[in-house]
């Protein structure tokens, strides 16, 4: 059994915590929610960080907390990663990478290496904080959540602190530490864009609840409460690098009913990737539209139509392949077009954005 089982009640003055989840124990879980919706309180939980009687956590088959057992902090094996890097000033780069082994039992100099080797600070050891750069200390701390062979990684937000250009820094070696380990990350954010690119499940929270829970693709394409990262709802695509088209810059991403042309980002063919797809950048037809502006023309059914923000709008479900596309237009034009569950349309994609 490799799922994670959280129950978890919290009462503070002004706030609550109701949490009853089951979520796969591999890949990357991102809660996802509006600051104060209880993100980092359920992260703490999980953590042992606050201790809470009326709370329930089993890791892949393993009690770590209930009415009878309940492990302190050091005891799980787990990697924290906090919002800001909380590095010891005091120690240079590898003594902090080291730091949590002493709390680990003893010391795995393979996985110590790893963890510097997979972040890219080979040439920082010697260093101390003071000396590092924002973009550095984020991943000299993610080193240090590495190094003690946790069976469950926890980030807290770990690049909110950081400009826009920093993230594109270290967002890659994110990536490569989910391909090249087999550790389960929960992983606390409210960027899009980072959770668009990094999570394979999505747990959605409010209010100190979670309002909804699932494949990353799944919930984000549901109707009755449409999940928006960002300015507007949209679908994540899992494809594959097909072609690039030097000649006008741009690469074509396939995926099973289909393909999007989008700017050519420098994958090269065959690379996985994701393309984001936003509701807003979509048009349906009942016919093969011909002479038009917009490249990307797939043939799709209807899945669902419902109610968006706005009364006058309404979001379809458009099933293309084993893939679900979101498309926005007014409940005007949906009545034109007598749109229906079962209905085949032509579905028009205005842009795409690749985010790996």
């Amino acid at each position: 059994m490799e799922d994670i089982e959280a129950r978890f009640q919290v009462d503070w003055p002004g706030f609550s915590l109701d949490i009853d989840l089951r979520m796969p124990g591999r890949g990357v879980i991102a809660l996802f929610g509006h600051s104060g919706s209880g993100k980092t309180t359920l992260l703490r939980c999980i953590a042992g960080l606050d201790r809470n009687r009326r709370g329930f956590l089993r890791v892949s088959g393993e009690i770590w907390q209930d009415g009878n057992v309940w492990l302190p902090p050091h005891r799980r094996p787990i990697g924290y990663v906090f919002q800001d890097a909380s590095l010891f000033p005091h120690l240079s780069v590898l003594g902090n990478v080291r730091y949590g082994l002493r709390w680990a039992g003893k010391e795995n100099s393979a996985r110590v290496e790893q963890a510097i080797k997979l972040l890219g600070i080979e040439h920082l050891l010697d260093r101390y904080p003071e000396r590092l750069s924002g973009g550095e200390k984020s991943r000299v701390a993610i080193a240090r959540a590495l190094a003690v062979n946790p069976r469950l990684l926890l980030m807290d937000e770990p690049l909110a602190a950081l400009d826009f250009r920093r993230k594109q820094e270290i967002l890659p070696y994110l990536e490569r530490l989910i391909g090249e380990l087999d550790v389960p990350m929960i992983y606390v954010s409210h960027s899009p864009d980072e959770v668009a690119r990094l999570a394979d499940h999505l747990v959605v929270m409010d209010g100190g609840k979670a309002v909804a829970q699932g494949k990353l693709a799944d919930v984000l394409t549901q109707l009755d409460l449409p999940v928006r990262l960002g300015e507007d709802a949209g679908s994540v695509v899992e494809a594959v690098i097909g072609a690039v088209d030097r000649n006008w810059n741009l690469a074509r991403a396939d995926f099973a009913g289909g393909s999007l042309w989008t700017r050519d980002c420098g994958f090269p063919a065959g690379q996985r990737v994701r393309v984001r797809v936003l509701a807003r950048d979509v048009s349906l037809s009942t016919e093969h539209p011909v002479e038009s502006s917009i490249q990307n023309c797939l043939p799709g059914t209807i899945d669902a139509i419902g109610q968006d923000e706005h009364p006058g709008l309404a979001l379809a479900r458009v099933v293309i392949g084993d893939q679900i596309i979101l498309a926005r237009l007014t409940r005007r034009s949906a009545e034109g077009l007598k749109l229906a569950p079962g209905r085949e349309v032509w579905v028009q994609v205005k842009s795409v954005a690749l985010i790996e």
